[in-house]
């Protein structure tokens, strides 16, 4: 996940970080598979301070592209599912890189690897996107992995809210 003391959130799609992403991906395999675990979570990172996010999109996204196909080849090689979260940037991260099932769908395609697949947040997908049974219908064939959680608390789904 990159440095959570220094903020980070994943560094997947962060130019300059390659290095540290896959010496963590490649931790994450160990922990991974010690654990008999399948399907690891690949953040994508925070834009990064001060940089202006539609100015840094395109490095961005070319870096999460070639450090996602490194990972499936990595994550393959041990039978492993890698799984994009996109996070809201409305009330959980502003910075957050990735925010949508649209988004997310779309560099997936890019990526072009099978063991690559979506983990749709539903309390993300309300936020950015609303619609969950359109989106869930449209991004079903990608979906590796569904979370639950209540708008806009983020609590247990049958909390008030």
């Amino acid at each position: 996940p990159g440095d959570p003391e220094a903020g980070e959130l994943g560094l997947a799609a962060v130019p300059g970080r390659e290095a540290a992403f896959r010496q963590g991906l490649a931790a994450a395999v160990r922990y991974a598979g010690a654990v008999g675990c399948h399907r690891i979570h690949v953040m994508a990172g925070r834009v990064p301070l001060g940089a202006d996010r539609a100015a840094v999109a395109g490095e961005m996204e070319t870096t999460f592209i070639e450090n996602l196909r490194y990972a499936a080849d990595l994550l393959a090689q041990e039978n492993m599912i890698g799984l994009v979260e996109p996070i809201n940037n409305r009330i959980t991260d502003p910075r957050y890189y990735l925010n949508t099932p649209h988004q997310a769908a779309a560099i997936l395609e890019k990526v072009g690897r099978p063991n690559l697949k979506l983990q749709l947040d539903l309390f993300h997908c309300q936020i950015m996107d609303g619609n969950l049974s359109c989106n869930l219908d449209t991004y079903f064939p990608l979906i590796g992995h569904i979370q639950i959680a209540q708008v806009p608390g983020r609590h247990e789904p049958d909390s008030p809210g």
